[in-house]
């Protein structure tokens, strides 16, 4: 089968089981889970894809959780919850600068799945325990990640590749 074609199967056939299983026996973020395993491509794939992304993304969840964190302790006004967000950005940017974490939409990518993790499940980032918004958003992130990694093996394992025969 054709790339193309063999990355079609295998995504949507994993996409299935992805949603299956976040719906059912692991309760995470089905569309935090997506986010990681766009990101896994967007990194390149393979194993080095694997863990620039999710050291990208989970980057971005420590820089969420402790603005979540400074919000939730210091400030509920609107600019103090800006200025909060601001430095937060800005982390995110400094980041960056490290080649493990030089894709910055990856590192933005985490901390955005943290905070709609945290609005979605109502919980704020003080939860105590696995209910915890940030450890709920880490495991969808590494999650997607890994229906990353086997999406891609799967989808290679059904391609063919092309060999030249002489005549």
């Amino acid at each position: 089968m054709k790339k193309p074609e063999a990355y079609t199967v295998s995504i949507g056939v994993l996409a299935v089981v992805d949603t299956w299983l976040t719906g059912t026996i692991f309760p995470v973020p089905v569309w935090v889970t997506f986010i990681a395993w766009a990101s896994f491509f967007v990194l390149g794939g393979g194993n080095a894809g694997f863990v620039k992304s999710v050291a990208s993304n989970l980057t971005g969840l420590v820089i969420s959780s402790l603005t979540l964190l400074g919000i939730a302790t210091m400030t509920t006004t609107p600019f103090g919850i800006a200025v909060a967000v601001g430095i937060g950005s800005a982390l995110m940017v400094q980041a960056s600068k490290i080649r493990l974490l030089d894709v910055l939409p990856a590192i933005v990518w985490g901390f955005a799945s943290t905070v709609g993790t945290t609005v979605a499940s109502g919980r704020p980032i003080t939860t105590a325990g696995i209910g915890n918004p940030a450890l709920v958003a880490a495991a969808a992130l590494v999650t997607g990640a890994l229906f990353g990694f086997a999406s891609e093996k799967l989808g290679d394992a059904l391609s063919f590749k092309r060999t030249h025969q002489l005549s």
